[in-house]
């Protein structure tokens, strides 16, 4: 085994242990601030496992678009919908751990059994350079263009629905910590009423 093929597997087994490390925190850690950074992690080690790969172009994309775009979309969602209530007790959570569980364990053991019955080639096909972004840039503008645009609007509409919950969260809040006589006002003030001030 040579320096370069110990240092490769070196850094593969490091990045992921990380990735499943950080994914199992994304799932259990019960702050969700703490799994989006989690998640950010998880995205950072794809794109290493990426660049060991030789797919340059796919890992830049991987951190400008989930580790710059999704998750930080992800992060202002989560701040902009951060309620101020307890979380109560949910009926049935064993029962739904349980059920949630097996099909976990299922997905886990289709993955190795894929794993194990595919006859892999090795080597694969040969890499073909710079003219891969070229490749990559056509299929994305013509083949995989509808499901790309519509990804975009689907974060842009989940953006906009955090904000309307945010809006109106907070405004509760305010109504709340306020006077029964200053609520009365800004009630009246936000209003369509239109009062006659003409003098009798």
């Amino acid at each position: 085994m040579t320096i370069a093929t110990s240092t490769e597997l070196i850094c593969f087994l490091i990045l992921s242990s990380i990735i499943v490390g950080g994914g199992i925190g994304v799932v259990l850690i019960e702050n969700i601030v703490y799994s989006a950074f989690l998640l950010g992690g998880v995205f950072m080690s794809v794109a290493g496992l990426y660049l060991l790969l030789n797919a340059s172009f796919v890992a830049a994309a991987q951190v400008l678009v989930y580790v710059g775009a999704i998750n930080v979309l992800i992060l202002f969602a989560i701040m902009l919908v951060n309620k101020r209530e307890p979380l109560k007790p949910i009926k049935g959570l064993k029962v739904r751990k349980f059920f949630s569980g097996c099909v976990c364990a299922g997905l886990l053991a289709l993955l190795f059994r894929v794993d194990i019955t595919t006859k892999w080639s090795t080597p694969g096909p040969q890499a073909i350079g710079e003219i891969a972004t070229e490749r990559i840039g056509e299929h994305l503008f013509t083949d995989y263009l509808l499901p790309f645009e519509l990804a975009s609007v689907l974060l842009l509409m989940a953006m906009i629905g955090a904000i309307v919950l945010a809006r109106r969260d907070t405004r509760s809040i305010q109504l709340e910590e306020i006077d029964p006589v200053r609520e009365n006002v800004i009630k009246s003030s936000n209003s369509n009423v239109l009062i006659d001030q003409s003098p009798d």
